[in-house]
């Protein structure tokens, strides 16, 4: 009788599959994709161009707007590229430590994100609830502060995960990893043994971010929603509540594509491969495609800005 044992290796690279299950159709998904990440590159690099022009925006609300513009097209470019290469041309091909430092780009920015949007809370209660010092409390070198603060976190939370798998983790029982990127779970799980470790460091860094960061935001609001009420007339009220509109959607836009993802990915084991991966890829796509519009369409300067430049552009052609 023979017996079968599975056999591990130690892969010099990976070969990503795209979106496993839908190989047929990744000429057709190319076109959605391919223009969700144009649409994405064009609105972040807008918003930083009128933010730099025009000087009534240089205030911390737009440059925390310009630091989550950033953040996105790094977390876009990270894998839009790839993924694209693996529609068109098959190149799912990627070397170890190139696959290592796109975990770390993917995990670390969105780590950021979170901190930076934290960040804006931050700003937002100070604006509303003690207006006569948001000045002097949020200056440019403190917005620097808070910035460097999101991105030194993110940089220590999220260290130890490639590393983790770069010194611990030689032996994967394939070199295949059914996803259109080096996701830090679908590595881990093709790894022979010892594996526990970096899936639950990773699981909870994924949850301490995630609720830490939202509970400290809920406490904000709830401090701008009681100052909210105490003023003195409706108009006031929704005037007040108007300037959290952009920073609100912005939120959620990030927050429930990328719990919904995690939860998933982890927990419902019964959601097919392809929902999986597509879910996956929609939470690095939808808030950089998203939150420039968000802040276009609920930022007066922002859009008189930008409609001034088209107008100009248009005068000039």
């Amino acid at each position: 009788m023979l017996t079968f044992h599975n056999v591990c290796l130690a892969p010099s690279s990976f070969q990503l599959t795209g979106i496993p299950g839908l190989e047929s159709l990744h000429t057709w998904l190319s076109i959605p994709f391919s223009s969700m990440y144009l649409v994405a590159v064009v609105g972040n690099v807008t918003t930083l161009a009128v933010v730099r022009v025009e000087h009534s925006l240089h205030q911390p609300m737009y440059f925390f707007l310009c630091m989550l513009a950033i953040i996105d097209l790094v977390l876009s470019t990270s894998t839009m590229p790839k993924l694209l290469g693996i529609f068109w041309f098959g190149a799912g091909d990627t070397g170890l430590d190139d696959c290592l430092a796109q975990m770390f780009l993917i995990h670390c920015f969105a780590t950021v994100e979170s901190g930076i949007f934290l960040a804006m809370a931050f700003d937002r209660y100070v604006a509303i609830c003690n207006p006569l010092h948001h000045t002097t409390v949020l200056t440019h070198t403190m917005v620097g502060c808070l910035g460097m603060a999101a991105l030194c976190r993110g940089v220590l939370y999220i260290g130890p995960l490639p590393l983790m798998i770069r010194l611990w983790l030689p032996l994967y029982k394939t070199r295949v990893i059914s996803h259109s990127y080096c996701e830090h779970t679908a590595v881990v799980t093709l790894a022979c043994g010892g594996s526990r470790i970096s899936n639950v460091y990773g699981l909870s860094i994924g949850f301490l971010v995630l609720i830490l960061d939202a509970v400290a935001i809920t406490a904000s609001y709830v401090m701008i929603f009681r100052t909210v009420i105490g003023l003195a007339t409706p108009e006031a009220r929704l005037k007040t509540l108007g300037t959290c509109g952009s920073h609100i959607c912005a939120i959620l836009i990030f927050y429930v594509p990328i719990a919904v993802s995690s939860l998933i990915h982890r927990f419902g084991h019964q959601v097919p491969p392809p929902i999986h991966t597509l879910l996956a890829n929609f939470y690095v796509l939808i808030p950089p495609i998203l939150n420039p519009i968000v802040y276009a369409v609920r930022t007066k300067q922002i859009r008189e800005r930008l409609l001034q430049i088209l107008k100009t552009e248009t005068k000039i052609k």
